[in-house]
């Protein structure tokens, strides 16, 4: 009797071979900081079509490749590799993208820092001071295509625990085009407001001018954290001081990118540090990841400052991403490979192998192991 084995049969055994969606690059050298952006998608704000800028004709495939040419490869807590922002615009907008490798979970670590430009308010009354938080959200590449388009989880921040019951996990805004003039918007909560104007300081368009009308997106809001200091300050130099309190962690634009403002050295890894353990599903139960392939950073914050020419809108700004622990992730994946090598003496570049781990140079039709991951050849 021949025994037919369907092809899904195959596939939902493969957990016992070395088949997770590790991804590293055949390149000689491999980088901690990001390889590229896959998705641009700001909300409107002060600092769209500025950060990068918008030349008329522009398309998205333009501006994402604006956005590579700001932070592919470097990273704004490195003045020294010449980064520069990307804007996100009011709640909602976001940034997609992805390191030359897998980043993994490593045991009690942060895995990998998001950068941004907050800064500690001048007084030290509070805790931060212009703190304009993103939410995080990772994806493994299972299906292993090289695109964003597998299960996204959210990384659970600290205001999962200090702000019990003021963070809003189903939130929807739609923005509308008003050239030039207030951006309107409304939301899933029976509200309404605008992304004001702040003149002179920015005179472009706030809408981005390569997207549709009718911007609509969905996710977590986090709570309100602006206060008001005025009546602390001296008013010789200002008749507001409004501030952004800091959420103690897991956001990105959140906290400054150093410990010490005088030392470019001190970057603040603890502060900016993203643990890939802190992912949680739709429900918000902690998912096991062992590592990661894509990143999105969207503005988790819906308020603007009601001085005039001071704020305007909370929109987080992104200055780039880093695998804290390069050799880790590379060193992980390597061991994710651990199966096959024992099976064949160590694994060469490109080389295929069968479902049984044997190396194979000339296959046939079928299904076989390349660099780790599913190879169908027809």
């Amino acid at each position: 009797m021949v025994r037919i084995i369907s092809l899904s049969f195959i596939l939902s055994h493969l957990s016992i071979l070395p088949l997770s969606a590790q991804r590293m690059d055949n390149i000689p050298v491999h980088s901690k900081y990001i390889q590229a952006v896959d998705e641009y998608r700001p909300a409107p704000g002060q600092f769209v079509n500025d950060l990068p800028e918008y030349e008329a004709g522009d398309t998205e495939a333009d501006m994402i490749r604006k956005c590579n040419d700001n932070i592919a490869g470097k990273s704004y807590a490195e003045p020294k590799t010449d980064a520069h922002l990307v804007a996100l615009g009011g709640w909602g907008g976001y940034i997609t993208f992805h390191f030359d490798h897998s980043i993994a979970n490593i045991h009690g670590r942060r895995d990998f820092a998001v950068w941004g430009n907050a800064y500690q308010e001048m007084t030290n009354q509070v805790f931060g001071g212009m703190n304009e938080a993103g939410i995080i959200m990772v994806s493994k590449d299972v299906n292993s295509n090289g695109l964003p388009d597998d299960p996204w989880y959210e990384i659970s921040g600290s205001c999962d625990i200090d702000s019990m019951g003021k963070v809003d996990y189903d939130y929807e805004i739609i923005y509308h085009k008003n050239h030039m003039g207030a951006i309107p918007w409304t939301d899933n909560k029976g509200n309404s407001g605008t992304i004001d104007r702040i003149m002179p300081w920015h005179m472009q368009e706030y809408y981005p001018e390569w997207l549709e009308d009718g911007l609509t997106f969905k996710g977590t809001r986090l709570p309100d954290n602006m206060v008001d200091l005025s009546s602390t300050v001296d008013h010789n130099w200002s008749s507001w001081y409004y501030v952004l309190i800091g959420f103690r962690y897991g956001y990105a634009d959140n906290l400054p990118n150093f410990t010490d403002d005088a030392d470019e050295n001190s970057f603040n890894y603890e502060g900016c540090g993203i643990d890939i353990s802190w992912a949680v599903d739709k429900e918000r139960k902690p998912v096991n990841l062992d590592f990661v392939d894509f990143i999105r950073v969207y503005t988790g914050l819906n308020q603007k400052c009601p001085a005039p020419n001071w704020w305007g809108e909370t929109s987080t700004e992104f200055g780039g991403a880093e695998d804290i622990h390069l050799e880790e992730s590379l060193a992980a994946i390597r061991n994710s490979l651990t199966g096959i090598q024992n099976l064949t003496g160590g694994q060469a570049p490109c080389a295929v192998y069968d479902l049984q781990g044997r190396r194979v140079k000339s296959p046939d039709k079928g299904l076989y192991i390349k660099n780790g991951k599913k190879y169908n050849i027809k």
